[in-house]
């Protein structure tokens, strides 16, 4: 049987050619049917840590609601919105895709708040952060073939996935693999416009989410909005449109076709202000971008009102009372979780017991770090009742 690739559009001499990706770190023989890229991301949305992302939190806890997002619904959110600008640029959606999808895999249960939490509890080990963890994940921790620890994916996803890393673990990382996704941080390189574009969509993508599942939570207001010119404009454009929800069985509307409009114009200014640099620029290869200053932006103005935003939701959701008070029994459950399983590894399954047994101190706590950050929140807070005979959840 003869296997013909599908006709794609033509991609920029700029973007990422699966046919001319860096390789993976276990070489294999190309797939029939699939470019390089489709083939990350088909592994990607088949492994363990994608699936548990379905019961991870975003802002609000799993079980405080059906229909507020989950670290699931964000990462395919935010793939929906790179594919978009990534067509229009003439990038490679498919790396996009299988980026965007893989970007909070390490990501803990219960939010910035359980990251915040086990980085606490490794501060001595290393510390933990979750776009190392993600790393983490795809390279070691996923057991899916005989061959080779992880999913084995190309360097341009992997260099997607790690988009902050300090210095000392860039270090690290360049050690155990010279030139590769560690080293840009060391010279100051930029990743792919696919992977820069990952970034951007992912900020696009939470902050309107955010005010969706805000003011579905009773959090905040479509009044204390109006004082965020980024979310008025918006409103008052969908009035004009739509007077008629300005009524009181319209406000629900009248929320997403704000936010419709917000996003809709952020994706076209991401756009537009990406080809004004690209155009300035004038890279001809993957290599130029790399040396190139970072390409994929906003406006100066949305970059702004973007960053207003932003700094509403911090103030008034993020930080609000009640899920700060979630938040801190959330704390309080990674932090006994990592205390107990630390000093009686066999309170863990017997694959994670007998690695933590069998290293030193620092390889028993990355551990016990390791199978805290995989866990979802509902199975968190069932093992810490376990454990300790205390509910603090409603897991």
């Amino acid at each position: 049987m003869q296997h013909v690739m599908m006709n794609h559009r033509p991609l920029a001499s700029y973007a990422c050619h699966s046919d001319q990706n860096r390789g993976r770190r276990f070489p294999q023989p190309p797939a029939p049917t699939r470019s390089e890229f489709q083939r990350d991301r088909d592994r990607i949305v088949h492994s363990t840590a994608f699936r548990r992302l379905v019961y991870k939190t975003q802002v609000f806890l799993n079980h405080e609601g059906d229909l507020f997002r989950t670290r699931l619904t964000h990462s395919l959110e935010v793939a929906q919105l790179g594919r978009s600008i990534a067509r229009s640029l003439a990038l490679n959606e498919d790396l996009v895709e299988a980026i965007c999808l893989a970007h909070d895999l390490g990501h803990t249960p219960f939010g910035h708040a359980g990251q915040d939490a086990l980085n606490e509890c490794m501060k001595d080990c290393g510390g933990f952060e979750h776009n190392l963890q993600s790393l983490r994940v795809v390279d070691t921790l996923e057991e899916r073939y005989p061959e080779y620890d992880g999913i084995n994916l190309t360097f341009e996803t992997r260099e997607g996935i790690l988009k902050h890393c300090s210095r000392r673990n860039a270090e690290l990382i360049e050690q155990r693999e010279p030139h590769g996704v560690g080293e840009r941080f060391l010279r100051g390189w930029q990743p792919s416009l696919e992977a820069q574009l990952c970034n951007l969509a992912d900020e696009i993508a939470y902050n309107a989410h955010d005010v969706d599942d805000g003011v579905r939570s009773g959090l905040i207001s479509m009044e204390q909005l109006c004082s965020v010119p980024l979310f008025e404009r918006y409103r008052l454009q969908a009035l004009a449109a739509h007077p008629q929800l300005q009524e009181e069985f319209g406000q629900r509307r009248l929320l997403n076709e704000t936010i419709r409009r917000m996003l809709s114009d952020q994706v076209y200014d991401v756009i537009n202000a990406t080809s004004r640099a690209i155009s300035r620029l004038a890279p001809g290869n993957v290599d130029d971008v790399r040396h190139a200053p970072a390409l994929v932006q906003f406006s100066a103005e949305m970059r702004a009102e973007s960053l207003a935003l932003k700094q509403f939701l911090f103030r008034e959701l993020y930080r609000h009372a009640q899920v700060m008070e979630t938040m801190a029994l959330a704390q309080r459950v990674i932090r006994e979780l990592f205390a107990i399983y630390l000093q009686n590894p066999s309170e863990m399954p017997p694959a994670q017991a007998a690695q933590a047994l069998a290293g030193d101190a620092f390889k028993r706590a990355r551990v016990v770090a390791d199978f805290i950050a995989g866990m979802t929140d509902r199975y968190a807070g069932r093992e810490h009742e376990r454990l300790t005979g205390s509910r603090l959840l409603n897991a």
